[in-house]
């Protein structure tokens, strides 16, 4: 059975848009200056709004189109996430850090979507969205690639891509948090509003479940 490991390292090469998005450095988790740019809009800069736009836009996407795996859908949900986290600023509670608050929506809306929503069955992987760095260019791995390359990776990320839209709700929910925006357990628990022991037991089956169905491409990994 493949360990934790290997399933990392495949999702960190096969993740969409051809970035290694687990192994991306993090930004800094500034409370400060986002409570700044937070205090700046709620007295009345609303051009300060922006900062947070520009700073979390990419992360939260990229979580979104995890679970609902269109390029479309995906930017009219972010949008509207922080259309909605605009909205109701003055219902933010500055005992709480912004970007969860702002994930605790966005994850809101993208639930809320996945069940109004018929499920299809995937069919391949989506060459356009697959190539597309997080700027919506074409990425030059993706040029550089030998065609074998280029059909291993498809055939690697349409596995991951089935393999993770298989979890349920929940455990799909934790493992994108985790694995692809590289939350901590307490990070996760306060963006879903659950223990972070259950977060643990969450990430514990959804792991096993992945490690499961993707041990056959260990050995071509």
């Amino acid at each position: 059975m493949a360990d934790v490991h290997t399933l990392v390292t495949w999702m960190s090469h096969a993740w969409p848009f051809g970035l290694a998005l687990l192994g991306m450095v993090r930004v800094a988790d500034d409370r400060d200056a986002d409570m700044a740019l937070v205090d700046a809009v709620r007295a009345g800069d609303a051009t300060a709004y922006r900062g947070l736009v520009e700073k979390y836009q990419t992360r939260v996407y990229h979580v979104v189109y995890g679970m609902v795996r269109n390029q479309e859908d995906a930017q009219e949900l972010t949008q509207e996430s922080f259309v909605k986290a605009y909205r109701n600023l003055h219902a933010f509670r500055e005992d709480s850090r912004f970007y969860t608050w702002l994930y605790r929506i966005a994850m809101n809306l993208a639930i809320d979507f996945t069940r109004r929503r018929a499920r299809a069955p995937v069919t391949g992987l989506d060459e356009d969205v697959a190539a597309r760095d997080a700027d919506g260019g074409i990425s030059e791995a993706h040029h550089a690639d030998n065609p074998r390359k280029a059909l291993e990776r498809k055939q690697l990320h349409t596995a991951i891509m089935n393999a993770v839209a298989e979890l349920p709700e929940d455990q799909r929910q934790v493992i994108l948090l985790r694995e692809v925006d590289g939350l901590s357990y307490k990070e996760i628990a306060d963006v879903l509003e659950i223990a972070e022991g259950t977060v643990m037991s969450r990430l514990f089956y959804a792991r096993k479940k992945l490690q499961k169905v993707l041990a056959p491409l260990q050995g071509g990994a």
